[in-house]
């Protein structure tokens, strides 16, 4: 097969297909079916009021499993190309990153029933007497658990870009577009790729409250399986949980293998060191792919699109003149600056005082402080909680990073636990508190870590696999040992990804207080002393001030931490152990 490096002058060779052209062929019409299904089924008629029935029969969880799988990776998508614009904006432009990055802070702890309240009726609105508008709503509110990780990763890499390799791009007198499609964004690859799984493992942990709708006494109930798991829960349904589990693991063991185990394999030629004794993750669907011929030809096509797409003339030095020249206006250039931060800020105060006297109508100062003190309760709780973790997953992390066929086996397993949706931990939690009188706030506090935990583990794991070689062999040469070890070599190396997985964690942990606070199997309900719960018990009563009073007051909490805790955290991993 030969290829002659011309877009419009690609010349094939007579070669016959083999089996494996039959395999790859039958895979891409077996997904291309799935999805057409799917699709028609997601695009049907929705009366609003109409209830739409869920069924039990196990029969019924493979449609389910398409369903929920399609909003995941349609969700996925968005949050890719959300990722790549505001992280990257974020990266470049300290004007960008001042609003960027704590806006990120805030969403990211907006339960998901926060952005359901908005999201439903607009949705509806916009697609009427469609399933595509609950469908939509549902896709939304597995993007705001999947993105802001993302975001956060892709940033963090891109700010901790070797020097070296930039220097090495001027020389090759890369610009700016070639090089961050060269240099930056192969760095990022693998800490990319980690977040992504967990993404998906995020979505899992949130489909019942996507799919699971209620809204101001209004129940929507879309077809998947996180509906399935909430009529399981409702009726005690312990058969069809256990269904459900099988179910989950059986999507998600594909879905590694299908997608995940390839792009970790792919990903490998991004490390920053290749050594001889390394050895490349394994993948039977890249071999199938790469023994089929005829896909040798297609993926040469795209290859030629690809480069001539990088090799663009943007952003030369040209540009660079442009821009040189309209920062040589200070004045002009302080003045505007000064003009869109205030206005941003005057946004900021007209909008506090107009909720003020929003809540104020509604409820009374007492009761602002009584939300406050919750949000304290559970503040404390995830810090708690972040610091045991900690404990527990860095040391693990740094031994899969280590060890490329640990990190094979490890991977899908801890997906599936990542993804393990609370709620189905319920009977047990609920059972044994009862049964044994147990501290409902202190018991029930787990629930919120159990899976945002894995932002530590996922993080410290790309992290470790990123570590220049030579300093583990320089501490193996001067007999580097023990606690002298990480103090020197690998803690400074993981620091930034840990902060990266620790801060969503802990961003994660605030919004899985929603669904962990309050605890409900059939006929019993356990309610735990915090923010969440409060959000959770206005939201089922349709009290809209109240609701929104927690979710203000939860938002403001993550921003104060952020700027007390994560922030000089983040500046001091930036400046102290930035790769140079």
């Amino acid at each position: 097969m030969k290829f002659r490096k011309s877009v419009f002058s690609i010349t094939y060779e007579g070669t016959y297909p083999n089996v494996w052209d039959v395999a790859a062929l039958v895979m891409v019409f077996v997904l291309l079916i799935l999805l057409a299904i799917a699709a028609r089924q997601m695009s049907g008629r929705f009366d609003l009021g109409t209830p739409i029935a869920i069924s039990l029969d196990p029969s019924a969880l493979p449609g389910y499993a398409l369903r929920s799988v399609m909003r995941m990776f349609a969700a996925m998508a968005v949050s890719l190309v959300f990722t790549f614009v505001f992280g990257t904006w974020a990266a470049k432009s300290r004007h960008a990153e001042r609003i960027i990055i704590p806006l990120v802070d805030i969403l990211q702890s907006v339960p998901v029933l926060g952005f359901l309240t908005i999201s439903v009726p607009a949705f509806i609105w916009l697609f009427p007497n469609s399933m595509l508008g609950p469908e939509c709503a549902a896709i939304f509110a597995i993007f705001t658990s999947q993105a802001w990780n993302m975001l956060l990763g892709l940033y963090q890499s891109l700010r901790s870009v070797p020097a070296e390799l930039i220097e090495t791009s001027r020389i090759f007198h890369l610009n700016l577009w070639q090089r961050y499609w060269r240099v930056e964004v192969p760095i990022a690859i693998p800490s990319l790729l980690w977040n992504m799984m967990l993404s998906m493992s995020a979505g899992w942990f949130f489909v019942v409250a996507s799919e699971a709708i209620s809204v101001a006494n209004q129940q929507i109930m879309l077809p998947g399986i996180g509906s399935y798991i909430a009529i399981a829960i409702l009726q005690k349904n312990t058969l069809a949980i256990t269904y459900a589990i099988v179910a989950m693991l059986a999507v998600i063991i594909l879905y590694d293998q299908l997608l995940f185990r390839p792009l970790i394999s792919w990903s490998g030629k991004f490390k920053p060191e290749q050594e001889g004794d390394d050895e490349e993750p394994e993948s039977w669907v890249i071999d199938v792919f790469r023994h089929a011929k005829c896909f040798h030809f297609i993926g040469n096509f795209f290859a030629i699109w690809r480069d001539a797409l990088i090799n663009l003339r943007l952003f030369s030095s040209r540009h660079r003149k442009h821009v040189t020249e309209v920062a040589s206006a200070p004045y002009v250039y302080i003045a505007l600056v000064w003009l869109v931060n205030t206005a941003i800020y005057l946004s900021i105060l007209v909008a506090i005082v107009l909720f003020l006297r929003f809540i104020l109508h509604y409820a009374g100062v007492g009761e602002i402080a009584h939300v406050f003190v919750l949000g304290l309760l559970t503040a404390l709780k995830i810090m708690i909680l972040i610091v045991l973790c900690s404990l527990l997953w860095v040391p693990v992390g740094v031994w899969i990073g280590l060890r490329p066929k640990a990190a094979a086996i490890v991977q899908p397993v801890a997906q599936f636990f990542a993804a393990f949706p609370a709620n189905l931990l319920y009977p047990v939690v609920v059972l044994c508190i009862i049964h044994f009188s147990l501290n409902i706030d202190i018991w029930t506090a787990p629930l919120m870590i159990l899976g945002t935990q894995w932002y530590i583990l996922f993080n410290v794991i790309a992290g470790t696999t990123m570590m220049p070689k030579e300093l583990l062999m320089a501490g193996k040469v001067f007999k580097v040992r023990g606690w002298a070890k990480w103090r020197a070599i690998i803690l400074p190396a993981i620091f930034p990804y840990y902060i990266t997985g620790a801060m969503a964690a802990a961003g994660g942990a605030w919004n899985a207080s929603i669904v962990a606070e309050v605890v409900v199997w059939g006929s019993h309900t356990l309610k735990a002393a915090g923010l969440g719960a409060y959000i959770s018990e206005m939201t089922t009563a349709g009290k809209a001030a109240h609701e929104a009073l927690g979710i203000v007051v939860m938002c403001l909490l993550v921003v104060i931490i952020n700027r007390l805790v994560w922030q000089p955290l983040y500046r001091l991993a930036e400046e102290r152990f930035h790769v140079e």
